[in-house]
């Protein structure tokens, strides 16, 4: 139902553009974000986006990381600058939507898509 993609391999000091689509299976999506898990970590929020594109970020990557979404697209992107060795994770988007199939919000998770930064 989301399908990410964009990451890779970079040198510290890099930038990588991550993006995500939702399918058509879901509709009316209110927020949408970036997730990332590094080995041996939890889960934890990288950069979030409301439909009316007010955004919030992890300390961590304010100021290096821009996340921005086309609605008519059902599409988000996470621009990452300045990449750091401690940014290397699985990178996930996520989104709350509601299924075509049931009618029922939820969120969504997309299937995650590594980066790695080297130094």
């Amino acid at each position: 139902q989301l399908q990410a993609s964009g990451g890779g391999l970079v040198q510290a000091g890099g930038s990588l553009r991550l993006s995500c689509v939702a399918s058509r299976t879901i509709f009316s999506i209110n927020a949408m974000g970036w997730y990332r898990q590094a080995p041996g970590k939890q889960r934890e929020l990288v950069a979030s986006i409301t439909r009316g594109g007010n955004t919030n970020y992890a300390v961590s990557v304010k100021g290096r990381f821009t996340i921005s979404r086309d609605n008519a697209k059902n599409t988000v992107y996470l621009q990452m600058n300045s990449l750091k060795p401690e940014d290397t994770a699985v990178y996930y988007c996520n989104a709350d939507g509601v299924s075509r199939a049931t009618l029922g919000r939820g969120s969504y998770w997309g299937q995650g898509t590594l980066v790695t930064v080297s130094s």
